[in-house]
């Protein structure tokens, strides 16, 4: 029999400037026993992800041993939709003290008949999945970050790391938009990616396939409801390029309905024009 526990909604940059400070936790169901990672510090796998970022200008978690989060009886994943050089999805899984981490150019498909590119990316610190912010322009992946969907996950077989390895991991996920079965495909690179971990992501059929656009449907955050324009405008980001990363109707529903965007409690002052491409 699975037990749950309660886990506090994910901690956002500024959390008070957009009112969701001191939600309720949410209840969380744990996975089948034997599935949990064998516990090992994840130092080497954050070598890379360190190696790219200066901490000293770039608020992204630098997964200080100190500030990682307790041995959790589930496993977390988180989707960021992510407006940097272009718009893409970070598709994170938690294993082993780590993010498992790989960037999916056009977000994650209900549809079983479509099979979403995933590049493999280097691992990212378990702090990362409460990162909504700003990247600051020049620095590695700079730009806009929103949590787009947060839960759990559970791995379909006992031996993950096999799973890993053979380049078939099946999963169920938890969220508040991607539910059910799932599945990551390796495959061989070619062309412009090659020599990159290049991996399809994939719906399986079940209740919770559908044909539905979800990254259209449901653009906004998860724990702020706000879209990349407002994250950006509240923060200090580039609120012209984070916009291309919106959809055109949400835009022009915010620009006819001034009222409907949140205005920032404090914060630098955004960008709102830029030569940048």
């Amino acid at each position: 029999m699975s037990t749950s526990i309660t886990r506090p909604r994910p901690w956002i940059k500024n959390a008070q400037a957009v009112g969701i400070a001191g939600a309720p936790g949410e209840v969380l169901a744990s996975p089948p026993s034997g599935m949990r990672p064998t516990r090992r510090s994840s130092d080497v796998g954050l070598t890379e992800y360190r190696r790219k970022r200066r901490f000293a200008v770039t608020s992204e978690p630098s997964g200080d041993e100190k500030r990682r989060r307790k041995r959790s009886r589930t496993l977390a994943f988180v989707v960021q939709k992510h407006r940097a050089t272009r718009l893409h999805y970070d598709f994170r899984l938690e294993w082993n003290g780590v993010l498992w981490s790989w960037a999916v150019p056009k977000g994650p498909s209900l549809d079983p008949s479509i099979k979403r590119l995933a590049m493999q990316t280097e691992d990212h610190p378990l702090e990362y999945a409460r990162f909504e912010g700003i990247i600051p322009e020049g620095e590695y992946g700079g730009g806009t970050v929103m949590i787009w969907d947060t839960g759990t996950w559970t791995p379909d077989g006992a031996d993950v790391e096999a799973a890993f390895a053979k380049g078939e991991l099946k999963f169920q996920l938890a969220g508040a938009k991607l539910r059910g079965s799932w599945v990551l495909v390796r495959t061989r690179s070619s062309g412009p990616t090659a020599g990159r971990p290049a991996w399809l992501l994939i719906k399986h059929r079940d209740g919770f396939a559908s044909v539905e656009d979800i990254a259209t449907a449901q653009p906004r955050s998860v724990v702020s409801r706000r879209t990349l324009a407002e994250i950006a405008w509240h923060e200090g980001g580039n609120v012209e390029k984070a916009a291309r990363g919106d959809p055109p109707a949400e835009i022009r529903r915010l620009l006819a309905n001034p009222e409907l965007v949140a205005r920032p409690k404090r914060g630098k002052p955004a960008v709102w024009k830029s030569h940048r491409p």
